[in-house]
């Protein structure tokens, strides 16, 4: 949390002070959503790094490497399926998946 004085002085030269959800005008459900996909990205990338390259991973799942880097890397243009789908693949289970999620929030 931002210091009272400071934020005021941003906002007397004009600042808005808010959270990014504030910003993008996100509902709690967007929010939690786009939480839970991060989260995954986040543990595909650190699964998938012990094990096998981006490129082995796309092979595998019939996609491309630009495409698991961008599910690395939290892309909103990554669908869930697509994430869940590299996580089976590096091993993770039904159980490992939930746990994550679970996690979120």
């Amino acid at each position: 949390m931002m210091e009272q004085t400071k934020q005021e002085l941003l906002e007397s030269k004009g600042w808005k002070i808010g959270t990014v959800s504030d910003f993008l005008e996100l509902t709690p459900e967007e929010i939690i959503f786009v939480e839970i996909k991060l989260a995954l990205s986040k543990s595909l990338k650190s699964q998938r790094q012990k094990i096998m390259t981006q490129s082995e991973l796309a092979t595998k799942i019939g996609s491309s490497q630009p495409r698991i880097a961008k599910a690395e890397n939290g892309d909103p243009s990554v669908s869930l399926e697509l994430l869940i789908r590299a996580m089976l693949a590096t091993g993770a289970t039904p159980q490992d998946i939930g746990q994550i999620i679970a996690g979120v929030g």
